[in-house]
């Protein structure tokens, strides 16, 4: 899938890779040692990849200016286990037990709602702290472990029991460029969704595509990222609207609104 490259990380078992790529909803799939693809997880809201220690769970996750949210699969067999939501996590980090998770929301990146949560990778919280009000976070980590001192356990998909309440994410509803929301609403996505699927190594038969074909591609994927920036500012000026004060880089994404908007009208009218 063309776009960016969000993230790639080793598996501790030094025989494959994960990468996370492509215009938003991103791919993610795992290749072997001659980088042939194995198993791609399909299309999500992510950027960042993360192996446990002992390379048998994999967390595909959204932080930054995604929602959060986390997928976390198991890679021996490549079965969704869970997915848990993290909002306006800045840090991660696997414990060296192998079955805990740690995020977290840290000044500087954010200055509000700072706080730590400790997650079995079942996608209970086991543990939260938040900040006061008129304190911040600065850093947090785990107590570090030689490797080895804990041993890999089997992997169970039943969420293990806790006294804190799971959070369930807020359903959103897909954003419309104020030009298009007086018209009526049509059954197309804003996106093409992806299944995950097992994947084999690449023949050398399959045609190139035609220039034509190639262009329509990128102009599709094109129309595809400008939605997916719009959608963005608007969160952020109905943040704004709140009362909510915005970082710098945040008012700049604003500020290229009118600018996206021509974009995606231009796109829109072939030209």
């Amino acid at each position: 899938k063309n776009g960016p490259i969000y993230d790639v990380v080793w598996n501790s078992s030094s025989t494959e890779f994960c990468a996370v790529y492509g215009f938003m909803p991103a791919k993610a799939t795992v290749f072997n040692l001659k980088c042939d693809p194995v198993f791609d997880f399909g299309t999500g809201p992510r950027n960042a990849a993360y192996y446990s220690p002992h390379g048998h769970i994999l967390v595909l996750a959204g932080f930054g200016n995604l929602r959060g949210q986390m997928e976390v699969w198991d890679v021996k067999n490549y079965k969704l286990i869970s997915k848990p939501v993290a909002s306006d996590s800045t840090y991660f980090a696997w414990c060296p037990d192998g079955e805990h998770i740690l995020t977290a929301t840290c000044a500087p990146r954010l200055r509000v709602n700072n706080g730590y949560k400790i997650w079995h990778y079942t996608g209970s919280i086991l543990h939260k702290y938040d900040v006061p009000s008129n304190s911040e976070l600065w850093q947090v980590s785990w107590q570090p472990f030689l490797d080895g001192i804990f041993p890999a356990k089997t992997i169970t998909y039943q969420a293990v029991p806790s006294e804190l309440p799971s959070e369930e994410p807020k359903v959103a509803t897909a954003y419309r460029p104020p030009a298009l929301r007086n018209k009526p609403i049509t059954n197309s996505k804003l996106h093409e969704e992806e299944p995950p699927q097992n994947m084999k190594p690449q023949s050398g038969n399959d045609k190139p595509l035609s220039k034509t074909a190639l262009k329509n591609q990128r102009k599709h994927e094109a129309k595809k990222a400008a939605k997916q920036k719009l959608k963005a500012i608007e969160q952020l000026k109905e943040q704004a609207a709140t009362g909510k004060q915005l970082e710098k880089n945040q008012l700049e994404k604003i500020q290229k609104e009118t600018a996206l908007l021509q974009e995606l009208e231009d796109l829109e009218l072939g030209i």
